[in-house]
């Protein structure tokens, strides 16, 4: 198949599954074609069959804010006409569905269809989509794709709930993880300068939204380190690493606390951890929650979310309620303490990824989903 994706290039959830999806798809023999405004963050290689397509929005004095969303509209429309692509993919609901649904009407004017996939993330749907300035835009997008996925059951009911639309067939599909790329190899890692003294590791991925909470993973990590000799890595920048700076030294763990900004490649890093926290307000999944699992890293984080179809509590971590930060760090001493656990925890983390979550098992789906898409559409065309 030809496929177009589009989404955000930059760090995050949904641009690091696009992009995956994309190489592996590529592998498999299908013809990839990203547009976007930069080359995905992930995309660091050359891979036979994948193709950037940038989008070049023009910034002149008449426009106080570039209408991004109407040049990758063009973007699509250029692309799917010169390389005949049979699908387009569209992660995150916002521009990326509107877009595509632009560009499937410019095409259906010259008498050719694109057939629209959007694949639903999280905050599209439970913060960006809900905002008034943009529901309304959000609904429509969502409900004239011609095929929707979500990456969890939790986001599925949330977009229910949130747009009024229980009616609406959306598949769930859920985030991937390579098991060849994210595994564990503590002998491989970084393991002396980030821990020089034989300190137990505590690791952090994000992009440091208010989301994210990781100030409380600032005060989790001053809760065991007055048990256990312990290291803070963050990985990842964002809105709230001041203010994550001031609160570790207020809390007078800063010495320990490692800030390494962003990476394109976390695996040989997430090889290192002892343990991952990830205590956000809510995820949608939890893809570098997946990604330690599969490095046989245990996580401690929040229930109630889609990070509960992710983490087995009790099995391949703890799951408590938001904010509870006292359990959290409990729970954390508790493992960190009993190697004999924190063993049993590591080999369950790795195997429930590798047997539910594997791009093997995952990457088909979607696949499979696009023959449907493709096939209804040619069967309402009569």
């Amino acid at each position: 198949m030809r496929i177009g994706i589009a989404c955000y290039p930059t760090y995050g959830g949904s641009g690091a599954l696009a992009t995956e999806l994309g190489i592996e798809l590529a592998a498999r023999g299908h013809e990839i074609h990203f547009i976007t405004y930069a080359q995905p963050f992930r995309l660091t290689s050359f891979h036979e069959g994948l193709f950037f397509h940038e989008v070049e929005v023009p910034h002149y004095p008449l426009f106080e804010y570039p209408p991004y969303s109407l040049a990758l509209s063009v973007q699509m429309h250029e692309v799917a006409r010169k390389h005949d692509l049979e699908i387009m993919h569209a992660h995150y609901a916002i521009p990326h569905a509107e877009a595509a649904w632009v560009a499937k009407q410019m095409l259906l004017r010259e008498g050719r269809d694109l057939p629209v996939v959007t694949t639903l993330h999280g905050t599209d749907i439970t913060l960006v989509g809900q905002d008034p300035s943009f529901w309304s835009i959000t609904k429509f997008s969502v409900e004239q794709s011609d095929g929707i996925t979500a990456v969890s059951n939790y986001l599925k009911e949330e977009t229910h709930k949130a747009f009024v639309c229980g009616d609406l067939d959306i598949r769930v599909v859920p985030n991937f993880v390579d098991p060849e790329i994210y595994k564990p190899g503590r002998d491989d890692c970084h393991l002396r300068a980030l821990a020089p003294h034989g300190e137990k590791i505590v690791m952090h991925i994000s992009n440091f939204r208010k989301v994210k909470r990781v100030d409380d993973v600032v005060r989790i990590f001053a809760g065991i380190c007055r048990e256990i000799a312990a290291r803070l890595v963050f990985i990842g920048d964002g809105p709230e690493r001041a203010a994550v700076t001031e609160l570790a030294e207020t809390l007078g763990v800063l010495e320990h606390v490692v800030f390494l900004g962003k990476l394109e490649s976390v695996a040989e890093l997430l090889a290192c951890a002892d343990l991952f926290l990830l205590p956000s307000e809510q995820e949608s999944f939890g893809l570098v929650a997946l990604e330690a699992l599969a490095s046989g890293v245990p996580v401690i984080g929040t229930g109630g979310s889609g990070l509960a179809e992710v983490v087995d509590d009790g099995i391949t971590g703890f799951l408590h309620p938001v904010g509870a930060v006292d359990d959290m760090a409990a729970s954390a001493i508790r493992l960190l303490n009993d190697a004999a656990m924190w063993k049993r925890f590591s080999a369950e983390a790795r195997d429930a990824a590798v047997s539910r979550f594997s791009a093997d098992l995952i990457v088909p789906m979607y696949e499979q989903f696009y023959r449907e898409v493709l096939a209804a559409g040619r069967e309402a065309r009569g």
